[in-house]
């Protein structure tokens, strides 16, 4: 293998790493959006409050990685509403929207 080839490979690798982490923080972002409106709907929320509420959750996503920030902020406004829901219903609830996010940006 020449040393020309083996840049192109190594490029061609860093690429699709930086591809994929791309396409990974936009599926977390949307199902984390997706999440937020759904628990905005929950909460009683409408139109501007419902995309203000959701954009509070997805900010809520970058204090720790992974999920358990955006679940635990939305566990602590349902309680404060009065609205009873498991960890486990939340998550559930969570990998829906994933699920539908993956598939959005997957057709697009």
């Amino acid at each position: 293998m020449t040393t020309a080839s083996f840049d192109d490979r190594e490029k061609a690798f860093e690429n699709k790493y930086k591809h994929d982490q791309d396409l990974q923080f936009k599926v977390q972002s949307k199902a984390v959006r997706l999440f937020g409106l759904w628990a905005a709907e929950k909460l009683g929320k409408k139109g501007d409050d419902a995309q203000k509420y959701a954009d509070e959750v997805l900010d809520s996503d970058f204090d720790e990685p992974g999920i358990k920030d955006v679940l635990r902020k939305v566990q602590k406004d349902f309680t404060a509403k009065g609205i009873t829901m498991t960890d486990h219903h939340l998550e559930n609830e969570y990998n829906v929207h994933l699920t539908a996010a993956k598939k959005a940006l997957s057709a697009a």
